[in-house]
C-alpha cells in the first residue's frame, strides 16, 4: 500500500467561531485537543463548553480525538466540566450538514471524551454544538430585508463594535392594541441551538404561513436574535472581552465594560418607560443535560398564572420536555456578591417584567427520541412564537 503523502492537521483558527487552546500529537492519527474555555473577570468560573476544529488530511484514514482539559466551576462550584458521555459532539464534511458521532468513550476519571471517526472527504469538520456564526444571521437577515414586516435597528455596540441588533416584526397595517412579545437568543456564545431557534422563529414569523398572519396581526414581536456577536465570533463561551457574564451582572451599569447588557437592557427599559406594554419576555438558552422554564422571583405571585400557562402550552405545542416543573427564580444567582443578577433578575427588580428563562437540553430529548438536530431546533423556534403569542394574548 502507497504511504500517505499528507499528514493529518488539526487547525483551529482562521474562521470565525474557531476555538480550541492547545492539539497534542499523540501519533499521526491520534490528537489530544485541549479545550480553551472561558473565565471571568474574578478569574473564576471557567467554562468549557465549546469547541469547534477542523481536520484535514485525514480522507480514509481511522483517526482518534480526545478532547481533554474539560474540568471548570459554574456558579463558584468546581465540576467534572460540560462536556460528557452525554454531550456527544458532531462531525461534518461541507461545514453545513452535521451529524452527531456514533463511536465515542467517555472516561470520567480524566475526565476525556474520545472520538473515532473515519473521514470520507479530505477535510472534517468537529464541533461540540452545530455552529452558527455571525455570517449565519447576516445571510437572514439579507434574505428577508423587503419583507414588509420586519424593521431591523442596532441598539449599541459591544466590547469590540459591533452592532447589538434589534428586530421588530409584526403587521405595521394594523398597530392598535397588540399584545407585546419580547425575546432573547444568544446571551452566551456557545449556545448555537438558540441561535438556530431563533432563526426558525424569525422565518416562520416572516413566511407566508396563514399561522404567521394571524400571528402578526395580534402580536408584536421585538426581538434580539444575536446577544453576544463578540463572543461568536471569537469562539468564547460566555464571557465578553473583559470577562463579564453577559447573562449575569443585570444588576450593574458599566456602559464601557458591559456594553452589550447596558444597551439591551437599556432598550427594554426605554419600551417600557415610554408607556408601551410588555407582556411576557423569553431568553432562551442552551445546557447540556436539563430542560425548564424558570419564572422572575415574584414574590406576589402576579405572575403565576401567566407562566402556568406558558409552561403547559410549552409541552403541548412544541418538543419542550423539561426535566423539572416550573419553578420561580430568587433574586440573585449569587446571595450577597454583586454583579449576579440574570436577566430575568434583573428585569423584575428594574421594572416588575414578566420576564422568563427557558433553558434546552443539547443531550438525548425524550420527546424527540433522539439527539436534537438543526431541523429541530428550527421547529421549535416556529412553534415557540406561536406558543408566546398564544400565552399573552389569553
Amino acid at each position: 500500500m502507497l504511504p500517505f503523502l499528507f499528514a493529518v492537521t488539526v487547525v483551529h483558527t482562521g474562521f470565525q467561531g474557531a476555538q480550541l487552546e492547545r492539539v497534542e500529537r499523540v501519533t499521526d492519527t491520534h490528537f489530544r485537543c485541549h479545550l480553551k474555555g472561558d473565565i471571568d473577570q474574578d478569574g473564576r468560573n471557567r467554562q468549557a463548553n465549546w469547541y469547534y476544529f477542523r481536520v484535514d488530511g485525514a480522507k480514509g484514514r481511522a483517526i482518534v480525538v480526545d478532547l481533554v482539559n474539560l474540568p471548570g466551576e459554574y456558579n463558584y462550584r468546581a465540576n467534572r466540566g460540560a462536556v460528557t458521555k452525554d454531550t456527544i459532539p458532531l462531525w461534518s464534511e461541507d461545514n453545513v450538514r452535521w451529524t452527531h458521532f456514533a463511536d465515542t468513550e467517555y472516561d470520567a476519571a480524566e475526565p476525556r471524551l474520545r472520538l473515532r471517526i473515519t473521514p470520507n472527504s479530505k477535510t472534517l469538520w468537529i464541533a461540540h454544538v452545530p455552529p452558527y456564526t455571525n455570517q449565519h444571521l447576516k445571510r437572514l437577515i439579507e434574505e428577508h430585508s423587503r419583507s414588509p414586516y420586519l424593521r431591523q435597528e442596532s441598539v449599541g455596540k459591544t466590547v469590540d463594535g459591533r452592532e447589538i441588533p434589534l428586530l421588530t416584526i409584526h403587521d405595521w397595517e394594523s398597530s392598535a392594541n397588540k399584545k407585546v412579545v419580547w425575546l432573547m437568543f444568544r446571551q452566551h456564545g456557545w449556545e448555537t441551538g438558540s441561535s438556530w431557534a431563533a432563526e426558525g422563529a424569525i422565518r416562520f414569523l416572516l413566511s407566508n404561513h396563514p399561522a404567521a398572519g394571524q400571528v402578526r396581526a395580534a402580536t408584536i414581536f421585538k426581538i434580539f436574535p444575536l446577544c453576544d456577536p463578540d463572543g461568536v465570533a471569537r469562539g468564547n463561551v460566555r464571557f465578553n472581552k473583559f470577562g463579564f457574564d453577559l447573562n449575569r451582572n443585570w444588576d450593574v451599569v458599566d456602559p464601557l465594560k458591559m456594553p452589550e447588557i447596558h444597551a439591551q437592557r437599556k432598550a427594554i427599559l426605554d419600551w417600557v418607560e415610554r408607556g408601551q406594554p410588555l407582556d411576557l419576555f423569553l431568553s432562551l438558552h442552551n445546557t447540556e443535560t436539563s430542560e425548564y422554564l424558570e419564572g422572575p422571583p415574584d414574590p406576589d405571585g402576579r405572575f403565576r398564572a401567566l407562566g402556568e400557562r406558558f409552561f403547559r402550552l410549552l409541552k403541548e405545542h412544541s418538543s419542550f420536555a423539561p426535566t423539572r416543573d416550573l419553578f420561580w427564580s430568587d433574586e440573585t444567582t449569587t446571595s450577597g456578591k454583586a454583579g449576579r443578577m440574570n436577566v430575568i433578575q434583573g428585569l423584575y427588580r428594574d421594572a416588575r417584567i414578566p420576564a422568563f428563562l427557558m433553558e434546552q437540553r443539547i443531550s438525548h430529548n425524550p420527546r424527540l427520541k433522539r439527539l436534537p438536530t438543526i431541523q429541530d431546533r428550527i421547529e421549535f423556534g416556529a412553534a415557540l412564537t406561536r406558543v408566546v403569542a398564544q400565552t399573552a394574548g389569553l
